[in-house]
């Protein structure tokens, strides 16, 4: 990271938060828990049955993992169900050493195949000889060019040839995403959402109760974890995204939490309902 992204990034360091892990801070189910968790097992387990491969092809549908703690949640879910479900994961040549590590650990552990896809190289090479390894600070137009390299052109391979994919998308993230439906049916791929409705606390919940392994930048207050150089803690109070591209909120165009992963492309109506 040179000087200036360096100085850029200390500018926003987060206030301290209360000493614990991420467990012992927000582990919590609500009331409805329960009846949460049924519903994203079900949900599971009639995408697992709709998209199933026929005649030995592949399942049409698939989990995109960041391996932050609603998708290892997810994860763990397909693997516990045994359901015929591959989990792919983005590796975008620019996450924390945690996340890589984690990424192995999951690799290894995994009953459900696990594929990694990463991006072109000489696409990056470009871009960073073109516009500096730094130029996600620069403008958005820039940062999104490093999304659309090292993100989107990656999503476009691990989705080719799917009819459905599962996402790890809650209301409770952002405003944006206050509405996230646990069938998305509004683009061309149906989008199944199967924690939609869960808290923090319950996806806290889970990990506790099943023991599973989590990314311990949690632990440092990290709640939505990307790239290294885009992403950093928050402070009490700040709400899920808020450390990603936080430095946006600065820059022409205004703050801007979404790197086009989950933006919509047609305007069909989604449908709120447990049928996919």
């Amino acid at each position: 990271m040179s000087a200036n992204a360096s100085a850029l990034k200390n500018r926003f360091t987060p206030q301290a938060q209360p000493a614990g892990t991420a467990i012992t801070r927000n582990a919590g189910p609500s009331s409805e828990y329960a009846t949460k968790l049924a519903e994203a097992q079900g949900l599971l387990a009639q995408a697992a049955a709709q998209y199933a491969g026929i005649d030995g092809a592949p399942a049409t549908v698939a989990q995109a993992s960041s391996l932050g703690a609603e998708d290892v949640v997810i994860s763990h879910l397909i693997n516990a169900l045994n359901l015929d479900i591959g989990i792919f994961v983005l590796d975008t040549g620019a996450l924390h050493q945690e996340t890589d590590d984690l990424l192995e650990r999951f690799k290894a552990s995994s009953r459900a195949t696990v594929t990694v896809y990463q991006p072109v190289a000489d696409s990056v090479v470009q871009f960073v000889a073109r516009s500096g390894k730094d130029a996600m600070y620069a403008s958005i137009a820039l940062r999104k060019e490093c999304c659309n390299i090292r993100k989107m052109e990656p999503l476009a391979r691990a989705l080719d040839g799917k009819k459905a994919w599962i996402t790890g998308l809650r209301r409770e993230q952002s405003g944006a995403r206050a509405d996230v439906p646990l069938v998305d049916s509004s683009e061309a791929r149906t989008k199944l959402n199967p924690l939609a409705s869960w808290t923090w606390g319950d996806v806290w919940h889970y990990i506790a109760e099943n023991k599973v392994a989590y990314n311990p930048l949690h632990d440092q207050f990290y709640p939505s974890i990307g790239c290294e150089p885009c992403t950093r803690a928050v402070s009490a109070g700040e709400d899920f995204r808020s450390g990603r591209w936080w430095w946006e909120a600065n820059l022409e165009g205004g703050a801007a939490k979404e790197c086009g992963l989950h933006v919509k492309t047609e305007s069909k109506p989604a449908k709120e309902s447990a049928s996919v």
